[in-house]
């Protein structure tokens, strides 16, 4: 009889959850690791500066001082301020940066020394907003190139 005891404390008992496990844990990484790739990213989208792609010290650096412009009277709407607000109105109840189909599209090339484009495509299921700039360092002058981008620089330069 005491021998039977004893046999029977040495020997450990199966776990089944631990055998479950064990057979599916390579499944279960593997699912959390595309959770993590391809779905976080795109819950963390949720306003423009954030679905900016990123870009060179240089090329950011451009990008900062148009996107902080601020006027004349520097009253303290920005460019960026501004480019939201036209989103927002444009797409009131959504939460557009969470949307799928929507692609924001940011592009710095330099034209000379001094002097750059920067060129922003925000495109969405209901259409595209072509914004485009030219930037000169040197004297901090910001001018448009098409209709959008003037109307923003203008909402800019006039705001009270």
């Amino acid at each position: 009889m005491g021998k039977d005891r004893k046999e029977k404390e040495k020997k450990p008992k199966k776990s089944d959850f631990k055998a479950f496990l064990r057979k599916r844990a390579p499944i279960y990484l593997g699912l959390i690791g595309l959770f993590v790739i391809f779905i976080v990213p795109d819950l963390m989208k949720g306003d423009l500066e954030s679905s900016f792609p990123e870009l060179s010290s240089e090329e950011q650096q451009i990008v900062d001082i148009l996107m902080g412009y601020n006027g004349p009277n520097e009253a303290g709407l920005t460019v960026m301020d501004a480019i939201s607000k036209k989103i927002s109105e444009e797409y009131p109840d959504e939460k557009i940066y969470n949307n799928k189909k929507t692609v924001v599209d940011l592009t710095v090339s330099s034209i000379d020394s001094e002097e750059y484009q920067v060129v922003l495509n925000f495109e969405s299921h209901k259409g595209k907003i072509n914004y485009d700039w030219n930037i000169d360092m040197g004297s901090g002058e910001i001018t448009s190139n098409n209709q959008e981008s003037k109307y923003i620089i203008d909402l800019v330069d006039f705001y009270d």
